[in-house]
This record gives C-alpha cells, structure tokens and sequence, in this order.
C-alpha cells in the first residue's frame, strides 16, 4: 500500500509516522523547499502526548519540552485568580500522559526525524501540486509528474487544495480576531500557562524551554487581511495595544522578538470530509481557534485514527468513510469549545468573574475537581476508555 500525503506539517508528518509504525509506507509531497516550523510555541495536551509517546518520541520529546505545573486564568484588570487547572504530575496521573509546551520547530524536527528515520516515507519537497484525482487517487504536480497512491490524504491546512477537490472550495471566514504570536527570551520562567483575560482581548504566555517563553495576544477588530502566519508585526502595535495589562503581559512584550501578526480566519465544521478515495486531515478538516490549544492535538489524533484504519483496509474507500464518521463529532465539538473560549476570554472584567464564579460553583455542586470537565478532551482514547483509573466510564465524545 502506498498514501499519498500533501502537506509537511505536524499533521501530514504525524500521519506518515502513524502509518510508518503500522507498516504502511508513504508518499509526502510538500511545496516548500525544505519542511519548516510555522508559528511558535505549541501547547501538546495529553491526548495528544499519549500518541506521540506510543510513536516512539517519550525521551526526544519530553527533552525538548516543558511541563508545567498548572494553568491558570486572570482577570487582566485586577489581576485576580479566576481559574486553576493543575498540570504536571497530577495531568501524568488523571490522564496517563504528559501536558507539554515546547517550540513548534522543536516537535516538528522530532516528527521529520523520525518519519526519515522509519524508511517508508518518501519526501517529495518543491512539488507545486496543479490538480487532484480523488478517485484514482492521484496528485497532478505542475510539472505534469501524475503520484499515484491506494488513498490521497489533504493536510494542506486552511486553504487545501485537496479540500477544494474533495467538497468544493469553501472561502474562511474572519472571526474578527487578530493574534501576534512570538518567543520573548526572559530566562527561568515559572512553569506554568498564563492566561490574561480582558475586554475584548485576551493574553497567553508559557515557557517552551532554552529561557524562552511563548506568547499569543489576541484583539477584537473590525477587519484585518494579514491572513499569512508568518507576517511580520511590530513590538510598538502589540505594546500600544496591550498598554495598560498586568506587568507579566508587558515584560512579555517587551523582551519579544519581533512578532508575527495574523488575523484569525475559520470555518464551520464541514458536513463531510471525505469523497472517493481521498480525505482531509487537521486544519484542512477542521480549523480551529487557538483557544483550546487543539489544533495540532486533532491533526495528531486525526492521524492515529487514520492510520489505524488504512493498516490493512481491504476497502479503501470505505475505510475512509469509517475515518471521517469516528471524526465528526469530536473535532467539531472541539471547534464549537474554542469559539465558546474565544467569547469568554473576552468578557467585561465583572462578567469573566461571574462567569468563572459559576463554574467553579458548579464543581462544588457535582463534587469534582474543575479538572474533571476536560476529561473528555484530554482523556480521550479511541477505544473509549478513561485512563483515569477512578473514573471507569466510558468518555463521552
């Protein structure tokens, strides 16, 4: 058997891994030159850490990480504690895998070594793909070269060539968001994920190792075209905007590279997502809103379950099918929670309290610790079953 995969990022990488260590090899065709790390810090949850390290990547990845102790969210006018969720040991026991933060370069170095070192896939970089064939299946590049596999997964990201192939082109939608992303080299920094709530915006901070702390501000804004994640911003833009923030928040920006700056576009979860013999993976799927810190955890179990599926499917087509039905569901509830997240992080002062106020209310109600509502997000497995050995329930999607 033979996939072929267009896109090099973390999902198409992370799925000729997956296929790799199930004895499937690959064909991976990527318009850049070389395959490059967009973006920079990542957050892995332990859905997505549970994957990697049955990959093989436990000691790589775990060097190059961080593991924070808790995350926490706070009013950015008065600085109060709204919200803690502890990470770190008490994360390893609950959901049977790490919380880790590190640099996307950094996972996404580990994930092309490792697909280099298997000996199935085969990287075809500087290939500009004209056109598609989702029943062949095969890739048409510009120089006419026809790569013909048994299936042709798009993790082309927003802007798919395949998705255009598969369901029909479909223009994103602009949230009304913009987002600078950069790393600020600040030193030792507590090992904890910082989330700064304010009116119509809101701040993100946590280290990703090497004295590097990764940051995400995030505005409300009437229109913006800078669409491409890698366009410049400047440091007096995200200064002036964040002015009067919490010392953290400003030091932050201060010690700053030059960020990058991206107005945050989406789309509704799709319908469908498969046609033939080809499907679509991670962002080409199902963008998502950074404010659930899932948008790589899904193309990661994306990959997983796709893999699994293909490994020995004597009906491509219908395996396919059975991949996009397991998916449904979980990656489109996971986008619907982080456009919620993206409403609540900018609430009014005395409404994110309140707000904050009721949830930890209803903990005290039902008994649970507030880490118990991301057991479905973070203790996810495809079988079905919790890893948290007090639980013994089936998750819900």
């Amino acid at each position: 058997m033979a996939v072929i995969i267009v896109g090099g990022g973390i999902g198409g990488l992370s799925l000729a891994l997956a296929l790799a260590r199930r004895g499937v090899g690959s064909t991976l065709i990527e318009q850049a030159g070389a395959i490059q790390a967009v973006g920079a810090g990542i957050q892995l949850s332990p859905n997505a850490t549970r994957l990697l390290i049955g990959w093989g990547l436990e000691t790589p990845i775990t060097a190059a990480a961080v593991e924070p102790e808790r995350a926490e969210v706070r009013d950015a006018v008065s600085g109060r504690l709204l919200l803690t969720n502890r990470l770190g040991g008490y994360a390893r026991e609950r959901w049977s895998a790490p919380y880790l933060t590190l640099t996307r370069s950094a996972l996404q170095g580990l994930l092309l070594e490792a697909v280099e070192a298997s000996g199935r896939v085969e990287l075809r970089l500087g290939a500009q793909i004209a056109a598609v064939e989702v029943d062949t299946p095969a890739a048409v590049l510009e120089s006419g070269e026809r790569v013909v596999g048994e299936a042709l997964i798009g993790c082309d990201g927003l802007h798919s060539v395949v998705q255009a192939a598969v369901v029909g082109a479909r223009s994103p939608r602009f949230t009304g968001q913009t987002a600078w992303r950069g790393l600020a080299l600040m030193g030792e920094a507590d090992p904890l994920v910082q989330v700064f709530t304010g009116p119509r915006s809101h701040f993100v901070r946590y280290p990703v190792g090497g004295g590097l702390v990764n940051m995400v501000a995030v505005k409300q804004a009437s229109a913006d075209e800078v669409e491409a994640w890698d366009a410049a911003g400047t440091r007096e833009e995200l200064t002036a905007a964040f002015a009067d923030w919490p010392d953290a928040v400003r030091a932050t920006i201060a010690a700053a590279e030059r960020p990058w700056r991206q107005a945050l576009y989406a789309r509704s979860p799709l319908p469908c997502w498969t046609k033939g013999r080809a499907t679509l993976l991670g962002d080409a799927a199902h963008p998502m809103l950074p404010f659930l810190a899932q948008g790589a955890a899904m193309a990661i179990e994306d990959a997983d379950a796709l893999a699994g599926l293909l490994a020995g499917a004597a009906d491509m087509p219908a395996a396919l099918l059975d991949y996009q039905d397991e998916r449904l569901a979980r990656t489109a509830k996971v986008q619907r929670w982080a456009e919620r997240n993206a409403a609540l992080f900018h609430l009014p002062s005395p409404a994110a309290r309140t707000a904050f106020a009721a949830a930890a209310f209803a903990d005290g109600v039902t008994g649970q610790p507030a880490e118990a509502r991301l057991d479905w997000l973070y203790g996810y497995r495809r079988d079905g079953l919790s890893p948290h050995p007090r639980l013994r329930r089936t998750l819900p999607i």
